[in-house]
């Protein structure tokens, strides 16, 4: 058993664990769990033979004079021992609550019943099922201690029924809150200002990731392209100077060197061009891996943008928060256990084979 595993002290969890205490409370436990379990199985039992079935059932095969011979004989004392068994969980109750008390265990002395609530309601007849509740915590706490009372297969199984019980559980309230969402968000006149406020309150997030994406993906690109760009706006300003008719009428005009002063002119507004674009592109290729400025002033601007004055923007959030349910949904209604239930299968099948 791993030293890092959380441990469960007993009923009695004032007394020392190891102590001889401890080990009276480990054995107290023990001897009230299987007492339950003994309760609960005579009150099913007579239940059962208390039935209008059983009575058919006997009348069937002709054996009424034994289930006569148990109503007369056995099942006063069924009855006794059951007045009896509810007359001890009282009085264990009180002496309980007295010693947890007097051992100050709880920081209230009025929380022992809140902690104990199923102790507490099993005593009613019509909650006895809960006394199972407690002996399955005892068999849990002996677990937890390392003494197997009952194979590991068992719990193992009651481990799956009690996360498919919660799962099944969780899944319809998870759900049902989410319907509850979505058809306020479709019925009611105040959703888009739930929207607004949900984006005001995420601008500042919105902003910081935005500048990521934008040092992370355009300024590296602009990196390897600014070569490239650089280039193609020399050869549009050298274009557009020879599209420029009076110009080239103008330095024609000059004898001899006038077509050299404009191959000049066309290579030197290249190169301008090109100088010009290199220095635009430089703020937005420089502090790739810190906080670049150009990109958090771009970045705190378009997360300002109020959604209200745009349509387009305001069908983006609202897609965007309609599909997070969707898939939400989706998710939620992923049953586990099925999956857990057939990778069972799945293994006993290989052991199998």
């Amino acid at each position: 058993m791993s030293n890092n595993k959380p441990r469960i002290n007993p009923t009695f969890n004032f007394v020392k664990e190891g102590s001889w205490g401890w080990k009276v409370a480990l054995g107290y436990d023990v001897f009230m769990m299987f007492l339950i379990i003994i309760n609960l199985f005579c009150l099913c039992s007579n239940a059962i033979l208390m039935s209008n079935f059983t009575n058919w059932f006997f009348d069937l095969f002709r054996i009424s004079e034994i289930l006569v011979y148990y109503k007369t004989e056995l099942n006063p004392w069924v009855v006794i021992t059951e007045s009896w068994f509810t007359s001890l969980l009282i009085i264990e109750l009180a002496i309980r609550w007295i010693i947890a008390i007097i051992f100050k265990q709880h920081q209230r002395w009025f929380f022992f019943p809140f902690v104990h609530w199923y102790e507490i309601l099993a005593v009613i007849p019509q909650l006895r099922f809960l006394r199972l509740l407690r002996a399955g915590v005892i068999a849990y706490q002996l677990h937890e201690h390392g003494y197997q009372i009952f194979p590991k297969s068992w719990y193992k199984q009651a481990n799956f029924y009690y996360n498919l019980v919660m799962e099944e559980l969780t899944s319809r309230i998870v759900l049902t809150v989410l319907s509850g969402i979505r058809k306020e968000l479709t019925t009611s006149t105040t959703h888009k200002q739930l929207i607004s406020n949900i984006i005001n309150q995420h601008r500042e997030l919105l902003a910081i990731s935005l500048t990521d994406i934008l040092q992370e993906h355009l300024g590296k690109e602009l990196q390897q392209q600014r070569k490239l760009i650089a280039q193609d706006v020399g050869q549009i300003v050298n274009k557009a100077i020879e599209d420029t008719p009076e110009l080239t009428q103008l330095l024609r005009l000059i004898p001899i060197v006038g077509s050299r002063i404009e191959q000049q002119i066309q290579s030197i507004g290249q190169r301008l061009g090109e100088n010009i674009t290199q220095g635009l592109i430089q703020p937005f290729t420089t502090n790739a891996q810190s906080d670049n400025t150009s990109y958090r002033l771009i970045s705190e601007k378009i997360s300002q943008i109020p959604i209200e004055n745009n349509p387009h923007i305001e069908q983006l959030v609202e897609s965007v928060v309609f599909q997070s349910l969707d898939a939400i949904q989706q998710q939620v209604k992923v049953k586990q256990w099925q999956q857990i239930l057939e990778e069972s299968k799945n293994e006993s099948l290989h052991n199998k084979e």
